[in-house]
């Protein structure tokens, strides 16, 4: 499976975005470079405008002001972009069913779908659970599911919004060397979470949010030994940031 970044996806660079609803700034002032190498991890309270960061780096919703590109062009079809949400719908099919409706949405030859969906169902360890319906399978199940039906789209960039919620260390921890192998592949991924420890384990840089603002941005193993503002010191101690 191809599955590395072309020229004309990344970098993505936000140029002081802004992202307004109503009376509520949701992004503001957000300039933000990503590109290839180890994931982007967003850590920031809730509220902080992680979610709405992933959605405007897919391009599901404009921004306010200021810009977005892709690969230095500003409205390109994110034909080579995934996202995944919190908390995935399963359709009523099978496990194999959702991937090999991933597959043809995303335009795959019928021809190529069984090797494809036999090759995703192996990468997200769902062997021998093909025919069971999805909405049976567990939480932890479900989020592999979910991503083998993004990987479908053979995405440069994968967006991931708390990925590991609510699920147990075991599911937790498979979740996560799913997204190493992912990045180990020439993906990359920018993924939004609350754990600290998820956020030390598999960053490559990270950005702390907070009320819609970049409060740091640094590299993983820098940011967590020597952040450089109050605000930063603050959230990784487990203050409250209100």
């Amino acid at each position: 499976m191809n599955m590395r970044a072309p020229p004309s996806d990344l970098p993505i660079m936000f140029s002081n975005v802004g992202i307004v609803a109503g009376a509520v700034t949701v992004l503001d002032s957000i300039s933000l470079t990503l590109d290839r190498g180890a994931p982007t991890i967003l850590i920031g309270p809730n509220g902080s405008g992680k979610t709405t960061l992933l959605r405007a780096a897919m391009g599901l919703i404009p921004v306010s002001r200021g810009r977005i590109t892709w690969g230095g062009q500003q409205h390109t079809p994110p034909t080579r972009r995934a996202i995944l949400f919190q908390r995935p719908v399963m359709l009523r099919r099978s496990a194999a069913g959702n991937i090999r409706y991933a597959l043809a949405s995303a335009g795959v030859p019928r021809a190529e779908r069984a090797a494809r969906c036999h090759d995703l169902i192996a990468m997200v360890g769902l062997e021998g659970l093909e025919r069971r319906p999805a909405r049976r399978l567990s939480g932890g199940e479900q989020q592999r599911l979910a991503l083998a039906r993004a990987l479908a789209r053979d995405p440069a960039v994968l967006f991931l919004d708390e990925p590991g919620a609510s699920l147990d260390p075991a599911a937790t921890k498979a979740i996560e060397d799913l997204i190493r192998h992912i990045a180990a592949r020439g993906v990359k991924v920018l993924m939004a979470t609350h754990d600290l420890g998820q956020a030390k384990r598999l960053a490559g840089d990270v950005v702390l949010l907070h009320r819609g603002r970049v409060i740091e941005h640094g590299v993983n193993a820098e940011f967590f030994a020597n952040p450089r503002t109050p605000v930063t010191r603050k959230f990784i101690a487990g203050e409250l940031l209100v």
